[in-house]
């Protein structure tokens, strides 16, 4: 299969998986904004409601920050720079493309990036949850109801 008919199949990979993540969070923020409206029975069910909050939480988080690298992404595939290695701007290999669709360096740039510590891609953006009511929108948080 052609370079191109490759990442073609890999901007549908992205788009599948962001429309996942969307509803996915949606359902997470539900879910938190339902354990703070809820009044613990005692001590112990405060526990463990504090526990699965928590859980939540860095659930939410770990799938924002993915979010946010899939818009990307599909940013750069839309700009004609996906599979383009923000490094050397050298082509980033299929196969890694395959197991990481979202990157943006080749292995030796994103192994040097690491080793320099500017690899770091720590900013969650939350802008961009989808209710699950709508097929593609936009969605602030502000209109969910957390503040």
């Amino acid at each position: 299969m052609a370079r191109k008919d490759q990442i073609l199949k890999l901007g549908n990979v992205l788009v599948k998986r962001r429309d996942a993540l969307r509803k996915a969070l949606a359902g997470d923020l539900s879910l938190l904004k339902e354990f703070r409206s809820e009044n613990a029975g005692d001590v112990v069910d405060a526990a463990l409601d504090s526990a699965q909050n928590e859980i939540s939480s860095q659930l939410a988080e770990v799938e924002s920050r993915e979010l946010a690298n899939i818009e990307k992404a599909l940013q750069r595939l839309r700009n004609g720079t996906y599979g383009i290695c923000e490094g050397c701007e050298g082509k980033i290999p299929v196969a890694r493309l395959n197991a990481l669709p979202y990157a943006t360096f080749c292995i030796n740039c994103q192994r040097a990036s690491e080793i320099s510590g500017s690899g770091s891609q720590l900013d969650a953006d939350w802008s961009r949850v989808l209710d699950s009511s709508y097929k593609d929108a936009d969605v602030p948080l502000t209109d969910m109801g957390l503040h």
